[in-house]
Order: structure tokens, then C-alpha cells, then sequence
């Protein structure tokens, strides 16, 4: 392990030195991909130093409890074998998970999608329990959410809205949610009491840079119209929402949140990129799914992966087979519960395929 730890912070210097050249820093995706790789790498650099402290106080502490004729001496190189010993497997075993290559997408930002989908009115409202369950899971995270678009439902809630999400890591933890919620419970509008079984699909976009997807001007119809919903006196007035078109592909993009008609062209386009680089990122997912014949990440996106029952206060990923009888708090924004589940069993199969390296 040592060996690995060792090109490690060769590569680290390498990179410390990059990032300062004049060449490195005019060029943006490379500058960025670097600053990227710097972070990285400097988490590991510190785990590093501390593997070869605590090996070398192991080292140390036996041979002073061999030799045995300090008594003073003997007392303290105990104590300092006997936190070594505990230390040194712990450490190991988060060296290991951070010598496994990252996915690049993990540290990006996030365009979130969530769609009512069977159950009428009811998938509406829980499509609004969803979002609200999510913007309150990124306050708890010091994540900024910014709604992007949506289409409010008849009876409350939303047939549709998306929402930006920026932060530290938000694509890394926010995809394990990507799929069909089903949630099993009595209507609002339900007068007999019978329990009903509605659902809305989440889609995670990693937001993509410009030099992520390059669009051609000529591939995309851009349209004006007046917004509808909240915003104030400007709204049905002036024509200042705007909807991309991208014809190779019929990927469609639209947002009214803003006033500025430039301000919804700018993130109508941040939306279209994330939605192509989707596309591309979705074929490779599932071949990446074949290969290694994933639990967590199945590379099916209409996959139902988890049931919210009112009646029992129940909570399943299907996915891991998990339950939680937690429903009122992780409906108020307590996911981290199950997100953590979804990783462990992630790092592990990831741990099996790179066993042979360690």
C-alpha cells in the first residue's frame, strides 16, 4: 500500500506544480480538471503522513518492548503499539476506498427533476413532498437549491419542477435518487378511505460545463413567451421565459423563474447541456451496470427504487432491501439514513472489484 501511497504524492506534486503554470491556468477545463485532482489528492497526502506516523510508532513501540530495559520507556511504547494497532486497520480500510479511482461526475452540481407520474392529483402533491423533502435534505447539507421551472398540479403540488443544487459533492450523493418513488397511502381526496398507490420519477442531471457539451447555435430553436405562476407584475406581460428546442436530438428545455429574459436563456441552456450529457452519461451507466451487475446503480432509469407507506410508517429501497419504519422524518429530509445504506454497498462491490490492486 505504501507503493501506491507513495505515486500518489508523486502525482501530487506534479499537480501542485501545474496548477500555478501561466499555461495551465489560461486553459479553463484544464485548470479545472487540475484544482479538481489537487483536492483529491490532498485528502489522500494527509491520510499518507498519518499511515506512515502511526506505522513508524508501531515500528518504534515493538522494538522498545523487545528491547525491555526502559522500564519508564515501556509503559509509553504500550500505549503507543496498542493505538497503532487500533488505528492502522481503520485508516487502511478508508486509504483503500480513496486509492479507488473517483467518478469525475461525483463533484458536480445538479439539475433535479421531479415528475408526477400514475395517480392523478395524488402523484402531484407527492411530487411536492418529494421536493420539499429534498430542498429541505440540501439546507441539512449547507447545499444551495434554485427552482428552475415548474408546472403547478390542480389539486396542489407540482406535475412537474426542476431545481439547481450547488455544493460540495452533489452529484456523488444526490444519485442514488435517481428512479420511481412509489408512495402508498389514503388521498387527500379520497372520501371512502381507500389507500392508493401513486408515483413520481426523480432524474439527478451532473451539471455540465460548457466545455462538457459542446451545442451548435444552428441545432437549437429558442422560443419566447410570457411566463405563468408566481413572479410578480412582469408575469403574462412580457415575453421573458424562454424554451430551447435542441432538433438533433428533440431535448427540450424551458425556464420562467426569472424575470430576465436573458437569465432564463442562461439556465435554460445550463438545463439542455445537463440533459445531453445525461443522455451520454445514461449509455455509459448501463454498460458499466452490465459489467459489474450493480445493486445500487442499475443504469435503468425508470427503475422503481423506493415505496414511502403512510398506513405503516414504512420506508423501502429496493434496491438493498432496506426498510425503515422512519417515514415522518425522512419525508421531512432525513435521506442521509438511506443515501449512507446505498454507499456502503457501492464502496463494497467497488472494494470486490479492486481487491486484486491492494
Amino acid at each position: 500500500m505504501i507503493d501506491k501511497l507513495n505515486i500518489v504524492k508523486q502525482r501530487f506534486d506534479e499537480v501542485s506544480d501545474l496548477i500555478i503554470q501561466p499555461d495551465v491556468i489560461s486553459d479553463q477545463k484544464r485548470y479545472v480538471q487540475l484544482t479538481k485532482e489537487y483536492k483529491d489528492l490532498k485528502n489522500l497526502v494527509e491520510k499518507r503522513d498519518r499511515y506512515i506516523e502511526l506505522t513508524n510508532n508501531r515500528q518504534e513501540a515493538e522494538e522498545i518492548i523487545a528491547d525491555g530495559s526502559d522500564a519508564e520507556m515501556l509503559e509509553m511504547a504500550k500505549m503507543q503499539l496498542d493505538e497503532a494497532k487500533t488505528a492502522v486497520p481503520l485508516l487502511e480500510e478508508e486509504i483503500k476506498l480513496m486509492l479507488i479511482p473517483k467518478d469525475p461526475e461525483d463533484s458536480k452540481d445538479v439539475v433535479v427533476e421531479i415528475r408526477a407520474g400514475t395517480g392523478g392529483d395524488e402523484a402531484s402533491i407527492f411530487a411536492g413532498d418529494l421536493f420539499r423533502m429534498y430542498t429541505k435534505y440540501c439546507d441539512s447539507k449547507g447545499w444551495k437549491t434554485n427552482v428552475i421551472d415548474l408546472s403547478e398540479g390542480t389539486n396542489g403540488g407540482y406535475k412537474e419542477i426542476q431545481f439547481e443544487v450547488t455544493g460540495t459533492n452533489v452529484y456523488g450523493t444526490l444519485k442514488f435518487e435517481a428512479g420511481v418513488h412509489r408512495v402508498q397511502r389514503v388521498p387527500q381526496t379520497e372520501t371512502q378511505g381507500r389507500v392508493h398507490t401513486s408515483a413520481a420519477t426523480v432524474m439527478v442531471l451532473p451539471e455540465a460545463e460548457d466545455f462538457d457539451v459542446q451545442i451548435e447555435p444552428k441545432d437549437v430553436r429558442i422560443d419566447f413567451f410570457c411566463s405563468s405562476g408566481p413572479g410578480g407584475q412582469s408575469v403574462n406581460t412580457t415575453y421573458s421565459a424562454v424554451r430551447l428546442t435542441h432538433i438533433p436530438t428533440g431535448l427540450v428545455a424551458q425556464c420562467q423563474d426569472q424575470k430576465s429574459q436573458h437569465k432564463n436563456k442562461e439556465k435554460a441552456f445550463k438545463v439542455l447541456r445537463s440533459r445531453l450529457y445525461d443522455m451520454e452519461l445514461a449509455k455509459k451507466q448501463e454498460e458499466d451496470a452490465a459489467k459489474r451487475n450493480s445493486q445500487v446503480s442499475s443504469g435503468d432509469r425508470s427503475a422503481k427504487i423506493r415505496t414511502y407507506n403512510y398506513a405503516q410508517g414504512r420506508v423501502t429501497d429496493h434496491r438493498i432491501g432496506l426498510t425503515l419504519y422512519d417515514l415522518q422524518n425522512i419525508i421531512n429530509g432525513d435521506v442521509q439514513k438511506i443515501i449512507d445504506e446505498l454507499r456502503l454497498v457501492e464502496n463494497t462491490e467497488k472494494l470486490k472489484e479492486a481487491s486484486e490492486i491492494f
